[in-house]
């Protein structure tokens, strides 16, 4: 074997060896993001919201059934990958934050897509959306923000304002969407249930204090 082809063997080796433990810690974190709720450190008390609605008629009230089929759907340990699905929902345990938002809202009888796609026929101009698809558009973010704005209860951005946050509740950023936690940190302000990539490390996490584009904070259940 001559130098040259001796170099780049060894080139290739380093290559191999370096790509397979990033391949193999890739797939563990998949596959190992926690389920585990984190414990209430807030020691005052806000009771729990429980709305008059319920949309399915299971005798769960809105509020909580949204708060339970969030955590349902995250149990389920979804992997995140984006990508289009003949009818809408996901259904190879792959999905992006939208489809926790769905799913939380599935669960208490309400349809997102069909949803969606009703209001796109009410208000085209408000989508801009030159040729609707609705197995696409209501897992998009900036179509639930012009959704949400339509159809829900606009309620307060600011985090501090610890009571007007329920579990339950849809949380908007600008690129990003989440369901609102019945967790709280020692402040008060509320965890929340969301599936920003790959590598998070929890599903149910403490992020409000460190985001700084809240754009939209929404409740569903009336």
């Amino acid at each position: 074997m001559t130098k040259k082809k001796t170099v780049l063997f060894a080139a290739a080796a380093v290559c191999l060896c370096c790509a397979a433990p990033a391949a193999a810690l890739t797939a563990f974190r998949y596959q190992n993001t926690s389920i585990q709720r984190p414990a209430d450190r807030y020691e005052g008390r806000i009771p729990p919201l429980e709305s008059s609605a319920d949309q399915d008629r299971d005798g769960i009230d809105d509020q909580t059934d949204i708060l339970q089929g969030a955590l349902s759907y995250v149990s389920s340990r979804p992997k995140y990958r984006s990508r289009y699905y003949e009818g809408g929902y996901p259904d190879d345990g792959y999905g992006v934050c939208t489809d926790v938002v769905a799913a939380a809202l599935k669960s208490a009888g309400y349809d997102l897509r069909e949803l969606v796609r009703e209001d796109q026929e009410e208000n085209p101009g408000s989508y801009g959306i030159d040729v609707p698809d609705p197995d696409i558009d209501f897992r998009r973010v900036k179509n639930l923000k012009v959704f949400f704005q339509h159809s829900a209860i606009s309620l307060t951005t600011d985090i501090f304002a610890i009571d007007q946050w329920q579990g339950g509740d849809i949380v908007i950023f600008e690129n990003h969407i989440g369901i609102v936690s019945d967790r709280r940190n020692e402040a008060g302000i509320p965890f929340v249930i969301h599936h920003n990539g790959p590598w998070q490390a929890a599903y149910e996490q403490d992020i409000l204090e460190t985001r700084d584009d809240i754009v939209g904070h929404y409740r569903m259940s009336g």
